[in-house]
């Protein structure tokens, strides 16, 4: 089992590792172009974005559960179709953000606070990487079929190939051809569309002859796509919990100035730093329970969310001591601004209590992923979305600006112990017959 587990959480994890490297490169590079206002651009653009793809987050999760059930029962089939099913609807989805992207920033920017300078740099951005929506989208819905195919390889060479390239053409447009923010900008939305290009060769190489098995018009009647749609219906009402938690924290951050912002925005990318390793595993447990419920095997259910526990905690562990000896550290390979550097002092340790907080919160979300338990994912992310806010408006008059960090504690504790009460009778629950 634990051969199992690494096979799929090791490549997943040197993937995660990449990932993050996508926002904190736009904001390393931001923060080498001078100024506090190109990092809270990049900072309110990034959210912007959150609160439009956070939407769709269920193109990756849905479909990984769903497809790894598919596989533990054989359905092959079954599982190709899910990823036509998957694929269209994020095609028809980034159509719909085109669509309506002006009336979604100009009404954005009538309730967030911030500097005239930070809002047309945050625009700047925000209108040339929309464009990348159809190949964002896309690459959900691909990377969580791979994953519920029990192959984290292909996801691992597209989120590699996709980071890398990010890093090389937001450094080429913004610093070599002095294109600043839109440069930045292009350069993700060109890394964007080459993901895509990789990805649908992956699925050329090892998965043509299943995909040509697929009748499209039959994968998109009603029939075959209402369990996806119900499935995804609640995970899209936990993504929009999700959103106002992350952008509420920059939202809120915004207003304590330009300073700030930019600690607070840096301090959030450290913080999921050590998330996309915990992930790793998170995904594994995706995968995983998928295939032992869809083969009806609670032996091996059990057995293997108890192991992925095991690594999850070792994980959380070190990242603790990491964070404890390095945390300065890895604030400076950020910015060089040494004024956002001597403010940040007083928020370092969090970046130390939140791994141990977190890492089961994580790690469950994955296995009820593959369980495919998306009204019991929803229902946690609404009370741990409630808890975040009624806690930062308890504290915020106390505490000031801590209070936003104390809050996202808070959020992450309700998610661990509300989903760890519910793993029995919803997870195991599903095999309780066997």
């Amino acid at each position: 089992m634990n051969k199992k587990i690494l096979s799929l959480a090791g490549p997943s994890i040197l993937a995660n590792i990449t990932v993050p490297l996508v926002g904190m490169v736009d904001v390393a590079i931001a923060g080498r172009l001078g100024d506090a206002a190109s990092i809270g651009a990049i900072a309110i653009a990034t959210m912007l974005f959150d609160l439009l793809y956070w939407n769709f987050g269920f193109l990756r999760v849905g479909t990984g559960g769903i497809t790894a059930q598919a596989y533990g029962k054989r359905d092959l089939e079954g599982a190709a179709g899910t990823l036509v099913q998957a694929v269209g609807t994020a095609l028809f989805s980034a159509l719909f953000l085109w669509a309506i992207q002006y009336f979604f920033v100009e009404t954005a920017f009538l309730v967030i606070d911030t500097t005239d300078q930070i809002k047309h740099f945050a625009k700047q951005y925000f209108y040339i990487r929309i464009w990348a929506a159809p190949a964002t989208l896309s690459l959900f819905a691909i990377k969580g079929w791979f994953i519920g195919m029990q192959n984290a390889v292909s996801p691992m060479i597209v989120d590699i190939t996709v980071n890398v390239l990010n890093l090389l053409f937001c450094l080429f447009y913004a610093i070599y051809l002095d294109m600043g923010v839109q440069g930045i900008a292009l350069g993700t939305l060109t890394a964007q569309y080459s993901g895509v290009a990789v990805a649908s060769l992956l699925l050329l190489v090892y998965y043509r002859k299943l995909l040509k098995r697929v009748s499209v018009s039959k994968t998109f009647r009603f029939s075959k796509m209402k369990n996806f749609f119900m499935i995804n219906g609640n995970l899209i009402v936990r993504s929009v919990c999700f959103l106002l938690v992350y952008s509420g924290f920059t939202s809120l951050a915004a207003k304590y100035g330009e300073t700030l912002l930019a600690v607070s925005t840096i301090m959030m990318k450290l913080m999921l730093l050590y998330s996309y390793f915990v992930d790793g595993f998170a995904y594994a447990g995706e995968a995983l329970a998928g295939r032992y419920i869809g083969a009806r095997d609670l032996s091996s259910l059990k057995k293997s969310i108890k192991l992925l526990f095991y690594w999850t905690m070792v994980i959380a562990v070190i990242s603790t001591i990491g964070y404890t000896f390095e945390g300065e550290a890895l604030f400076r390979l950020m910015t060089n601004n040494n004024i956002v550097v001597e403010a940040s002092r007083s928020y370092l340790p969090w970046l130390i209590v939140i791994p141990v907080i977190s890492c089961t919160a994580f790690l469950l979300d994955g296995i009820f992923i593959g369980a495919t338990e998306s009204k019991s994912l929803r229902d946690t992310m609404i009370v741990s979305a409630i808890s975040f806010f009624a806690s930062y408006y308890l504290f915020q008059g106390i505490i000031g600006h801590q209070a936003l960090y104390l809050a996202y504690t808070v959020h992450l504790m309700v998610r661990t112990v509300m989903m760890a009460l519910m793993l029995k009778p919803k997870v195991y629950g599903k095999l309780s017959s066997v």
